[in-house]
Parts: C-alpha cells; sequence; structure tokens
C-alpha cells in the first residue's frame, strides 16, 4: 500500500503548500494538478487490489500505535475508487466554480488547506483498520468538512448550518465511541480483525453495537430520524463542496455500516427487518420534503437522504439474505445497494454541479424564480436532464441499474418461506415504487421549472452560460459515467461481485441467470438509446429552420411569466393530499384595495420532525440553561469567590476521604 500513502502525503502537502502560492486562482490549480498525481497513487493500489487481492500495510506511531494495520480489501478499494475519482471531479469544477470569489478577493488559503485534508481523511477511514486511528481520521474529516461549509461564513445561516452540522458529527461520533469501546473491551483489542473473533459466538452483544454503530454511522450518512444537519448544510456549502459532502463524504456513514457488519458473522433477521424499515422510511420521507423544495440545493440534499435510504434497503435485503441463508437474495442486495453507492456518487454530484453552475449566473437557488434557461444554458440543462432520468431510476441510465438488482433481490426474497419476511418485502415493494414516482414528479417540476418555459424574473433574463473546461468537462465525465453504466450493467453488476465477495461467497448459479437478465436490459437499453439519436436525428434534419415558435404558445404568441406553472402551484395537488406531514409556513400579504400596488404570498413546508421535536427540546434546554445566567455576570470578584468555594469544599472532601 505503499502507493496509497504517496497519494495521501501529496494531498496533504499540496494543501500547506497552497498557502505559500499568493495568486488566488493558481492555488485552486495547483490544488487539481496535485490532487490529480495524489489520487492516480491511490487508484492504483485500488485497481491492484482488485486484480490480486487484499493489501495490507503496518507500521508503528510509538507507544499509543505500536502495531498500526492498514488493509484494503475489495470493499475498501471499491470506496477509494469512488472517493478518489468524484473527489478529482469536485477539484476540477472548483477551478471556475470560485472565480467569481477570487475576483471579490477572497482569500481562499483555507478553503484549499481543508479540501484536500477532507479527501485524505475519507480515504484513510476505508482503510483504517485500528479503532483508535479510525476515530483519530473520521474526527478530521467531520472538522474539515465543517470549514468547508462555512466558507461563506459572513452569512448568518451559513454559520448556523455548520455549527449544526458539526453538533451532529459529534453525537454521531459519542454513538460511535460506545460501538467500538464495546467491542474493544469484548476483543482487548482495537484492531478490527480481533472484533470479528469477540463476536463470534456473542450474539446479544453483536446486536448491541451494529445498533449503536448504525446510529452513529446512520447521523453521517443522513438516515432518517438522523437526518436534519444534511438539509441545512449542503446548500451553505460551495457546489463542489456539496458536490462532494452528498456524492461522496456521507457515503462514509455507509461504510462504517458495512464495515462493522462484517465483524457480525450471522445478523439475525430482527436487525436486518430494523435497517431495511429505517431504510424505507428515510427514502420516503427524503423524496416527499423534497418535492415541497424551493432552494435548489435543499431539494438535492433532501434526495441525498431518499438515495441514502434506497442504498439501505440494498443492505438491508442483503442482511435479511444472509440470516435466512438464501445466498442469491443477499448477493442481489447488497450488490444493489453498493452499485446505488457509486450510481449515486455520480449523478448526485452531477447534479449538485449543475446546480451550481446555475447558480453562478443567476445568483439565487430558488427555482421560483428562475426559468427559460435551456435557451441561454442549454449545455447545463442537458446535464442536469440526464441527472435527473438517472436519478429517479429510468432506463437507460445508471440509476435503474441499481434499483433493478434491489428489486429484483426482493422479489427473490419473497420465495423465502416466511410469513414475516413476505409481508415486509412486500411493503417495501411498495415503498421503492411509490419513491420512484415521487422521484419522477420532482425532477419534471425541478427541471421544468428551472429550464422551461420564460423566464420569471431578471436574474433568470440575459444569461450567458459558462463553457469554460473547468466547468463543462467535469460534468460530461460524470454523464458519460451513467451512460457506460446503463449501457453495460452487465459488467457493472460483475464487477460488483468483488465487494459483495467480502460477505457472502458469489459462486452461486442463480447468479449466471441474473447477469443473463442484466445483459438483455443492456441491449434493450442500446435499442432505446440507438432509436433516440435517430428520431432526433430526423427531426433535426427536417425541421423547418426559419419557423420560430414562443415557448408554451399555446396559439397566443405574447406569454408572460404569470400565466406558467410556478414550482408551488406543479407541486401542490400532491403535497394537499400529504398535508399532516408538513408543518406549512405562509408568510402573505393580501391586497387591500381595488389596486393595490404591493401584494405576496410565500409558503414553504418545515419538516416536521425539526418543527415539533427538535426546536421544543432545544428551547426547553435554552430555558433551563437560562436559570444559571446570573451566575455568568462578569464580576471578577464573584468568579474569585467560586473559585475559592470550590478550593474550600475540595479540601473538606480530602479530609473526610482521607
Amino acid at each position: 500500500m505503499e502507493n496509497f500513502f504517496i497519494g495521501i502525503f501529496i494531498l496533504l502537502l499540496s494543501g500547506v503548500l497552497s498557502f505559500f502560492i499568493k495568486n488566488q486562482a493558481w492555488k485552486v490549480r495547483f490544488l487539481s494538478l496535485t490532487s490529480f498525481i495524489a489520487l492516480c497513487f491511490t487508484l492504483f493500489d485500488a485497481i491492484k487490489t482488485f486484480i490480486a487481492g487484499k493489501l495490507v500495510y503496518t507500521c508503528s506511531f510509538g507507544a499509543i500505535f505500536p502495531s498500526l494495520t492498514f488493509s484494503m480489501d475489495y470493499l475498501s478499494a471499491f470506496f477509494v475508487v469512488v472517493i478518489s475519482v468524484m473527489s478529482f471531479m469536485a477539484m476540477i469544477y472548483a477551478n471556475g466554480y470560485l472565480r467569481p470569489y477570487i475576483s471579490n478577493k477572497k482569500d481562499l488559503s483555507s478553503h484549499c488547506l481543508f479540501l484536500p485534508l477532507l479527501v485524505a481523511s475519507m480515504l484513510l477511514v476505508v482503510v483504517a483498520q485500528n479503532a483508535l486511528m479510525f476515530l483519530i481520521v473520521w474526527e478530521l474529516m467531520s472538522l474539515s468538512s465543517f470549514f468547508l461549509v462555512i466558507f461563506e461564513h459572513e452569512k448568518k445561516e451559513v454559520i448556523k448550518a455548520g455549527v449544526k452540522y458539526l453538533v451532529y458529527m459529534h453525537v454521531s461520533v459519542i454513538f460511535i465511541i460506545a460501538a467500538f469501546a464495546l467491542l474493544s473491551i469484548q476483543a482487548s483489542s482495537f484492531d478490527f480483525a480481533q472484533f470479528r473473533l469477540a463476536l463470534e459466538n456473542n450474539v446479544a452483544l453483536a446486536n448491541i453495537v451494529f445498533i449503536l454503530a448504525f446510529i452513529g454511522f446512520g447521523i453521517k450518512a443522513g438516515f432518517f430520524p438522523f437526518h436534519n444537519w444534511l438539509p441545512d448544510a449542503h446548500p451553505a456549502a460551495p457546489s463542489h463542496v456539496s458536490g462532494m459532502m452528498s456524492g461522496v463524504m456521507i457515503k462514509t456513514g455507509i461504510y462504517g455500516i458495512l464495515r462493522v457488519l462484517t465483524f457480525v458473522y450471522h445478523p439475525e433477521a430482527q436487525i436486518g427487518y430494523f435497517v431495511l424499515i429505517i431504510s424505507v422510511i428515510s427514502a420516503l420521507y427524503g423524496v416527499l420534503y423534497a418535492i415541497s423544495q424551493h432552494d435548489i440545493k435543499r431539494l438535492l440534499a433532501y434526495h441525498s437522504i431518499e438515495n441514502i435510504g434506497i442504498i439501505g434497503i440494498g443492505i438491508g435485503i442483503g442482511m435479511l439474505g444472509l440470516s435466512y441463508n438464501c445466498a442469491p437474495v443477499a448477493i442481489l442486495g447488497f450488490a444493489g445497494g453498493i452499485l446505488h453507492i457509486l450510481n449515486h456518487s455520480i449523478f448526485k454530484e452531477l447534479l449538485f454541479l449543475a446546480a451550481g453552475s446555475v447558480y453562478t449566473k443567476t445568483h439565487t437557488r430558488d427555482i421560483e424564480i428562475l426559468g427559460g434557461l435551456i435557451k441561454s444554458m442549454p449545455k447545463t440543462a442537458v446535464l442536469f436532464l440526464i441527472a435527473s432520468i438517472a436519478i429517479c431510476g429510468l432506463p437507460p441510465f445508471n440509476g435503474f441499474v441499481s434499483e433493478f438488482l434491489i428489486y429484483f433481490g426482493m422479489l427473490k426474497g419473497l420465495l423465502i418461506n416466511n410469513i414475516s419476511m413476505f409481508i415486509i418485502l412486500i411493503l417495501s415493494i411498495a415503498g421503492l415504487a411509490l419513491v420512484g414516482t415521487m422521484a419522477i414528479l420532482c425532477f419534471t417540476k425541478a427541471f421544468s421549472i428551472v429550464f422551461l418555459g420564460e423566464a420569471r424574473s431578471e436574474n433568470a433574463k440575459n444569461v450567458k452560460e459558462d463553457t469554460t473546461v473547468s466547468f463543462i468537462l467535469p460534468m460530461v465525465i460524470l454523464a458519460v459515467f451513467i451512460f457506460l453504466i446503463g449501457l453495460f450493467p452487465k459488467q457493472a453488476f460483475t464487477f460488483m461481485l468483488l465487494p459483495v465477495s467480502v460477505y457472502v461467497d458469489v459462486a452461486v448459479p442463480e447468479i449466471v441467470q441474473t447477469a443473463y437478465i442484466m445483459q438483455m436490459v443492456s441491449i434493450v437499453a442500446f435499442v432505446v438509446v440507438i432509436s433516440s439519436i435517430v428520431l432526433f436525428a430526423i427531426k433535426y434534419l427536417f425541421k423547418n429552420k426559419n419557423e420560430k415558435y414562443v415557448t408554451w404558445g399555446c396559439g397566443y404568441n405574447k406569454p408572460t411569466c404569470r400565466m406558467q406553472y410556478s414550482a408551488s402551484s406543479y407541486a401542490s395537488p400532491f403535497i394537499s393530499m400529504l398535508t399532516p406531514l408538513f408543518k406549512k409556513v405562509v408568510d402573505v400579504k393580501k391586497p387591500k384595495t381595488i389596486f393595490p400596488s404591493d401584494a405576496h404570498f410565500e409558503m414553504h413546508m418545515e419538516d416536521v420532525e425539526e418543527a415539533y421535536f427538535l426546536k421544543p427540546l432545544l428551547k426547553s434546554v435554552e430555558a433551563f440553561f437560562a436559570k444559571f445566567e446570573k451566575i455568568q455576570n462578569g464580576n471578577i470578584q464573584q468568579y474569585i469567590t467560586y473559585g475559592l468555594v470550590f478550593l474550600a469544599l475540595a479540601l473538606v472532601c480530602v479530609v473526610i476521604l482521607g
């Protein structure tokens, strides 16, 4: 693993060296170049692992870590590939996204320090095999991402989102520490290899450890009901950081769950049901709240919760397959879940980068005041559309492939002779189908309101697309990845069998049948793509280029933006059916005269968990601590008195105990 650590060293060094580059633009360019070199080294060892098998590296750091092990198995290598490639795409994009900040003389030194630190810490998380080292790099990841989130720290809402994120991350690490502490006590060691042996015949402890770890890592991943930090932190961060956090960083929470699962020889069915139910609820909750959002990045953030739920469904199915000794179900569940980790990292990063391009040109994230951008930003519109189709799970794009595997795993699970399994799987299939339907509703809203029709405000008028390489190239590469996985699902599925083999023997006859089905899907996808290209070519050749039509003209040549659907009106019929699940916050100024000069109506949906649980809880805590405000009154003499009283009490205790 020497190449891997060379890459880590280059990443860390690049952040430090960027401090000495005075030109802000060259800081980012230098970071992109060194990151490319570093990530080539990390990818080399990941590819080597896929070819030759597990890599192990042992070193010593004095008395604290006399024997420290890092290893890269198929699961770690998969995450190294995802982190390396997706992070590099974000770093290329940063060159274009940060250009306006450079023009405004903003200092990027700290940003260029914490960006490679975040990537390095994520890479170290997935190879660390010692609990203490894992927690150290885990905290580095949380802290570096916090400083990236508060990039625009002069804005009050950004600081609020950053602090909220930091609090959640430290609640997360408490549960992770508790899980590792129990394992360390049982194993008398901090090494992951000993954890597996410690849980070999201790089912009760295995269940407790997994639940604690699932809560801790689930907070980082964004599972319901631990998701509240995510819709605030993603919009606050710069778009390339949002793409990295949503596409890559929250997946380290999934990695933690998958890694702890390797410690458990045979997970109980009840734990599998727990993961599956939480995941279905997360997927439904995330997509439901995404539909009601007006902030495009907040909308995408809620979709991260949805897709984390879909990944969790695959993991839950895989765990149930292990519990009931049904290898095909386990393989399909884990393969679908792990492949969706890759797929989501691709299309979600593309969506955030496209949203960032819109934001840099229109200076707003409010989709209600956008519109018509497909005319002025056609490349961004097409790329956003590709990612939108992919996230909806429609063929022939990558999102369909992973969701197909998860569906297939659930259908295979129905053949297991267990009534509980049958009922839960039927409900899960229905839930996942509903999630897909709502995702289509959400992204038809997002794409049509942002890119189609007429501009709804001055922000969306007279916009010119930025076609520089740093903006377009990473988005095009991500779109190509979406196509390749969608057009070659058999190869993608075969590749996923490597990380899946960490949990179950993949040499199962039924897998040949699955590979055949995936090949048929690939052929159909090829036909769909070629047919679409031919139809568009015919339409273009026979198009009368002299004819011009106003968008949505409907026989009337002078439409205005007032005649169009707004985001709220588009989603209103669906949301109105589910009113109890939302808390509506309305800001309205009614017209009071026959010819009113001013009137407005604005409504947004507040998260019911935050509105009815977290906010009342925080108010109670504030009220409790407010009672002690008089203690800290700024009087130095009183503070000295506190110290003297404490010393007197301490002396009394010493005398009594002595």
